[in-house]
């Protein structure tokens, strides 16, 4: 093989190797520590007037241990505090679960009770807040000493002072909770603006019959590694169908009211310390009312994968 060849090969090599090398840098080291907001206005003829222009901050999966430490937790605190929420919504896995995770007999509640959200503070389970035995729930009083209502199969009504309401549902972990959609959904006012936080994305699908107006979940991570060509590496139990970003889950039973799914792409890693492709996630939802419209909504699949605006 002629020389110039050789020298061709080689330096084919060492760029691919620099690229490597450079893209496993950033994924370990830098890209887990940044933080996109994400702002999007969600808008329903079913939303009270008086709830126009409200604002919903959405945290997911801060997997707090030896790679998210309680430091990273309150910045993330000033940050959600600096969009000025009126409900706070904190969607799961609030410590990590491997075995050796200190942080987990940690109380954070002086942390997390500093949020400020004036409508309330609400919170569901993960697979994750079951700890690594897979049994005892870790999470909840963390965060029900710092206020937040932790929906276990509930709903909540977040009145305003001239009477008029919007619900929040909460479900239990599907992975290793006992979710009862049944009792918890069925009672759900068709006439009204409902809200549902559930841990795992993929049963939005299994939901779509109820009067569901945004469900917000997390558990993806976005994949917490994506590739060009190749996709997400990372698919977890029920949070493969949906990675990230805003949906319109398809159910033929409700043509004029779209039931919308937003993943949001969490905060923290799991298994490993490393992101690519996938920052972690601030997301901020402005509700706005709107007229009724006779035309059907037609489902489109994802509107977006939660890039950052």
């Amino acid at each position: 093989m002629p020389d110039t060849e050789w020298l061709w090969l080689i330096g084919v090599a060492a760029a691919l190797f620099a690229v490597f090398m450079v893209g496993g840098i950033y994924g370990i080291f830098i890209e887990p520590s940044r933080l996109a907001v994400t702002r999007r206005e969600i808008a329903s003829a079913w939303l009270p007037a008086g709830f126009d222009g409200i604002k919903i901050v959405q945290i997911s999966d801060t997997h707090v241990g030896p790679d998210y430490t309680t430091a990273s937790l309150s910045k993330l605190i000033d940050a959600v505090n600096a969009e000025m929420p009126d409900i706070v919504a904190f969607t799961g896995d609030l410590f990590d679960a491997r075995r050796r995770n200190p942080e987990r007999e940690r109380d954070l509640s002086p942390l997390l009770s500093r949020i400020e959200a004036p409508l309330g503070k609400f919170a569901v389970y993960g697979n994750h807040d079951f700890g690594y035995e897979r049994t005892k729930r870790s999470t909840n009083p963390s965060l029900a000493r710092a206020g937040f209502d932790l929906l276990l199969n509930e709903t909540r009504k977040i009145r305003l002072p001239g009477g008029e309401h919007l619900s929040v549902s909460g479900l239990d972990d599907y992975v290793l909770g006992r979710p009862d959609p049944v009792r918890t959904l069925a009672k759900l006012r068709p006439d009204g603006f409902n809200l549902l936080l559930v841990h795992e994305p993929d049963v939005a699908a299994s939901l779509a019959r109820y009067p569901i107006d945004l469900q917000l979940s997390g558990h993806s991570h976005g994949g917490q590694v994506k590739l060009p060509i190749v996709g997400a590496l990372v698919r977890t139990q029920l949070g493969k169908r949906y990675l990230s970003g805003l949906h319109v889950v398809s159910d033929r039973r409700r043509p004029r009211r779209p039931y919308l799914l937003y993943v949001n792409r969490g905060i923290g890693t799991t298994r490993l310390r490393v992101r690519f492709g996938s920052v972690p996630e601030l997301s901020v939802f402005t509700l706005r009312r709107e007229a009724r419209r006779d035309s059907s909504i037609q489902p489109s699949g994802p509107l977006d994968e939660g890039s950052p605006r």
